[in-house]
């Protein structure tokens, strides 16, 4: 067998036709005395002691049982692969049709461990698995693995390859600019066109409840986090204002606009910055968000999204799991604090609990519908996508029919106004002069987040796999993105950025799939400005119904934000590989990382993913929090530094470039 010996095992045998494990295994140490130079005294220690052992093997899982023998000789080890006849059970009850035999000196240690992992991965595919139990000889099942391992070996295409077309450097100011109009400008009259159809209608009345929930519950957090200062009608009417203008002068209009978790996050930082420095928070806010206007504009005439293209999975994973963590702190931290809180009844507390639970189990129990089998597609679908929706008004029906209890509920004012009696025009010139100038510095911060926010989303949008056609436009979007903060910021709206599950989820909308080999593709997406358009213009309609969303407790969207950060985190990569430090092995997802990378080399790559965290936690939590967006632009050159410290091969299986997930509100905006 040459080669293949230390790949598939020293002896293969097919079909082996026996009653028990023990049958098989006495087979196997007759077959290596007889053709791999064991030693028949090697044989006789082992046929001894099997007199008092188990026969049954521990179970590798994957359809494949593992058998050690070992001996007190010494001398190289040897292995029998050994496909059954029939199927036996392992020890563990578990199922198995591979029995992998490894026969060694007690004292040497375990040989082969890769080759078994790989053997049982193999079995996973039932492509492969099912080429190996068709094999009708040794070489052809030898052929099978060869054909395996190739592919295996085969790494997706490099990380840092060439960038797309709309991300290519032209060289020259507004050059990107020019670049995307020119792409773009034919397309806008079919943009509108495109989107006449009922398809469109359809996605309309879907993504309105997608957005309006992470709207209402952004608004409602962001009034906890800034005092009031900016709460649901300001983030309403802002989401509603930008989402208008974005469909009709952005560049790739699918992209859908709005509050995010590190928007949210960073208002909430910059708040508390302002209170320790007795600054007031508005004019300081309309400062900063002016110069973040004006770096965001120059970034976009100098081209800088293109060096969007060097910010990877790594960068992406990290960034997400601590938005993640920081929402599900949150909402626990604000649905127990009532338990503590001197002025609030425990009867309240009880019931706040109660709602922020119930919310999130039923909108968590909802959104996983989808993999089911239960109702039609149809009806799994509908309550998939409107999970969250659904959970915000049954919890809050729930709440009105107990009013007898009191609840803090949405702080919304009785009429169009700001939250807090206030101007709706913010001057900056109120903030002390220095703040004018000095408030540049956190500007460069912002606008590092803002780029990143905005720019991951409309990569992701522009997937190849979307197949959209009409082309992107990174640059000309910034610069609508630049005009909306610095219009925002002078009305006292929360900042907003392409919000990456319901841009995801406006895509899937609009897209005409097929079914191949169990596997839905897109086929096609109508790209139009239609349903973005109508969508925010239902946004800006909600304001008309204040009286409604004054019902809503904050226990239900505290809820909600748990939801979403455990939802993010379960479809988070990184998370998932975090997982596999404390999992039984035979219990290992079948992911393509681990059948390519040792399971060493993942763990490594995973702990240096875990310390950048917690790095930037404890930024967060300190008295420099408003660094964080610096720390998370650091991650690239962090990412770049591992290009020495693990093998090409590897980083591009774990660095691979993400497909979006299929799981609505699996991410957190």
């Amino acid at each position: 067998m040459g080669v293949h010996v230390a790949q598939t095992g020293s002896v293969i045998i097919l079909d082996l036709a026996v009653q028990s494990v023990r049958e098989a295994v006495d087979e196997v140490l007759a077959r290596l005395i007889a053709h791999d130079g064991l030693p028949s005294a090697h044989g006789e220690i082992i046929w001894t002691a099997l007199d008092a052992d188990d026969p049954l093997p521990a179970n590798l899982g994957h359809q494949v049982a593992v058998k050690r023998l070992s001996h007190t000789g010494s001398g190289r080890s040897h292995t029998a692969l050994v496909r059954l006849s029939t199927t036996f059970s392992a020890s563990d009850g578990a199922a198995f049709r591979w029995l992998w035999v490894v026969v060694g000196s007690a004292t040497s240690p375990g040989p082969l461990d890769d080759d078994l992992e790989t053997f049982g991965w193999m079995l996973v595919d039932e492509r492969f698995s099912g080429q190996a139990l068709g094999a009708r000889n040794t070489m052809e099942l030898l052929g099978v693995f060869e054909a395996y391992l190739e592919e295996l070996r085969t790494p997706p295409p490099a990380t840092h390859g060439d960038p797309p077309q709309e991300l290519q450097r032209t060289g020259r100011p507004f050059g990107g600019l020019i670049a995307d109009i020119q792409r773009r400008a034919p397309h806008y009259l079919s943009d509108f066109t495109d989107g006449l159809n009922s398809k469109s209608l359809a996605t309309v009345l879907f993504l309105f409840f997608a957005c309006i929930a992470p709207t209402v519950a952004f608004g409602g957090l962001l009034s906890v986090l800034t005092g009031g200062e900016i709460g649901v009608l300001e983030t309403l009417l802002g989401t509603a204002v930008a989402g208008v203008v974005y469909a009709l002068f952005a560049g790739q209009p699918l992209s859908i606009l709005g509050s995010t978790g590190p928007i949210v996050v960073f208002l909430g930082v910059l708040y508390q910055a302002c209170r320790a420095l007795e600054l007031p928070f508005l004019p300081t806010l309309a400062c900063i968000g002016l110069w973040t206007a004006v770096f965001l504009a120059a970034l976009a005439v100098l081209e800088a999204s293109r060096l969007i293209h060097w910010f990877t999975r790594f960068t992406d994973e990290i960034f997400a799991a601590l938005i993640s963590l920081i929402f599900i702190a949150e909402a626990l931290h604000d649905t127990l604090s009532g338990f503590s809180g001197v002025d609030v009844e425990h009867d309240s507390a009880l019931l706040g609990l109660l709602l922020a639970l119930g919310t999130f189990q039923v909108a968590l129990g909802l959104s996983s519908l989808r993999r089911r089998p239960y109702l039609t597609r149809f009806a799994r679908e509908f309550l998939a996508d409107f999970g969250p929706a659904i959970a915000i008004t049954v919890m809050t029906s729930i709440a009105f029919a107990l009013h007898p209890v009191d609840l803090v509920t949405l702080t919304v004012p009785e009429h169009f106004a700001p939250t807090l009696e206030r101007s709706w025009f913010v001057s900056p010139l109120d903030a002390p002069r220095w703040v004018l100038l000095a408030s540049a510095g956190p500007a460069l911060l912002v606008t590092v987040l803002l780029y990143l926010d905005q720019n991951i989303t409309v990569r992701l949008v522009n997937n190849p796999d979307h197949r959209l056609v009409k082309g992107g436009a990174y640059h000309l979007d910034l610069l609508v993105l630049a005009a909306l903060i610095g219009g925002f910021s002078l009305f006292g709206l929360p900042w907003v950025a392409a919000a990456t599950v319901r841009s995801l989820n406006h895509v899937r909308a609009l897209a005409e799939t097929e079914n191949r080999g169990g596997t839905e593709r897109i086929v096609e997406v109508r790209e139009t400005r239609v349903t973005g358009l109508a969508v925010h213009l239902l946004i800006g309609l909600s304001l008309l119904a204040l009286d409604l969303l004054r019902l809503v407790p904050m226990a239900v969207l505290f809820g909600l934000f748990l939801f979403m950060g455990v939802a993010s985190l379960r479809g988070n990569q990184f998370v998932e590989r975090m997982r596999l430090w404390i999992m039984d092995p035979a219990m290992v997802p079948p992911t393509h990382y681990l059948r390519r990378v040792p399971r060493a080399i993942v763990h490594r790559y995973t702990l240096v993913q875990a310390l950048a965290l917690l790095i930037l936690w404890v930024v967060k939590a300190s008295a420099i929090a408003v660094l964080f967006p610096l720390v998370i632009a650091l991650l690239v050159p962090l990412r770049l530094l591992l290009d020495r410290v693990f093998e090409p091969g590897h980083l591009a299986f774990l660095d691979a470039a993400e497909t979006p997930d299929e799981e609505a509100f699996q991410e957190l905006d």
